[in-house]
């Protein structure tokens, strides 16, 4: 088989993928391949080809992914437990990072929650923001 045909194969295969998926993860190396293509069929050698390859897929996912993804992702909406990140809420049992203890009360559901210092203590009915969250835990700073 001719290798700009499996070139070309390649690039068919990456870019079923990353219409598949719209991950924007196969699209860089779709890049790649099609000047691969380009490049054995104007009869390159092999190395120059994988070179190629591999030089315009990491360009490519190293300098124009961060662009897209900001771009694609700009309305995305925040969903469950992530929108909960810069919220506040109230401190509904008080929270005692050294006893393990404290819970909250945000957008009517009661969550565990710890304190962002690691001795840090929080008073029942305090209003927090909602920082981040480790498994099922908010971690919270005192407003």
């Amino acid at each position: 088989m001719n290798v700009t045909i499996m070139w070309l194969i390649f690039f068919v295969v990456l870019v079923a993928i990353e219409i598949g998926t719209l991950g924007l993860t196969t699209i860089w190396f779709a890049a790649g391949a099609l000047v691969a293509t380009i490049a054995a069929a104007f009869d390159a050698p092999l190395f120059i080809q994988i070179t190629l390859f591999i030089f315009v897929s990491v360009v490519l996912l190293i300098f124009t992914r961060p662009i897209a993804v900001k771009y694609f992702n700009k309305d995305r909406i925040k969903t469950n437990a992530e929108s909960l990140i810069g919220r506040q809420a109230i401190v509904i049992s008080e929270i005692d990072n050294l006893q393990g203890i404290g819970q909250v009360t945000i957008g009517g559901q009661e969550w565990s929650a710890r304190a962002k210092e690691d001795s840090g203590k929080i008073a029942l009915g305090a209003v927090v923001t909602v920082q981040e969250i480790k498994g099922v835990k908010l971690i919270v700073e005192e407003k």
